[in-house]
């Protein structure tokens, strides 16, 4: 989909889809030279980091960002080893179950900034999470929205662009087994 989003809307923009065998996908990313934009899943960016770890890339943009949640897991240690100048985290939800959550993207963002996990436990999540301590979840808010762009459904200009919603019934008879 970003690959097709970046011809529509930049077609002058050198963009490759990183598919393909390892060997075709190592080929794409040592020439990413003479491209302006790569992309992959993060599925294929763990299995191939160490080719991308030997390429500076002047930013590192992640689509579904809730995707690095997990610190410790091995796609998000592979998005953090990077190297980038700047990052950029796409996603619609920065939280889902717990406030770790907001600090991984964070973290991936401004390393550092919320301090560690562990910290970031101790000074937030456990007040708010636990205690629902209003005065720390402000404080919180206060931190992260400077670095927060966020759209909402009830706002007019999002909803235009929205399509009508479509409905579509499917039956299908099911056997026995």
């Amino acid at each position: 989909n970003w690959a097709a989003e970046i011809r529509r809307f930049t077609p002058e923009i050198h963009d490759v889809l990183v598919v393909g065998t390892q060997e075709e996908r190592r080929k794409l990313i040592e020439g990413a030279g003479e491209n302006d934009v790569l992309v992959t899943s993060y599925d294929l960016l763990k299995r191939d980091i160490a080719f991308y770890n030997k390429i500076p890339f002047y930013t590192e943009i992640l689509d579904e960002a809730q995707y690095i949640k997990n610190p410790a897991a091995k796609q998000s240690q592979a998005v953090r080893s990077i190297s980038a100048d700047r990052r950029v985290a796409l996603t619609g939800t920065p939280v889902e179950n717990r406030l770790s959550e907001l600090w991984s993207i964070m973290d991936f963002l401004n390393p550092g900034y919320l301090g560690t996990a562990g910290s970031f436990r101790q000074r937030f999540s456990v007040g708010i999470e636990r205690y629902r301590d209003r005065a720390k979840l402000e404080q919180l808010k206060g931190l992260v929205k400077p670095f927060i762009l966020r759209r909402l459904k009830s706002d007019p200009t999002v909803v235009a662009d929205l399509p009508e919603k479509v409905e579509s019934k499917e039956f299908c008879p099911l056997t026995s087994e």
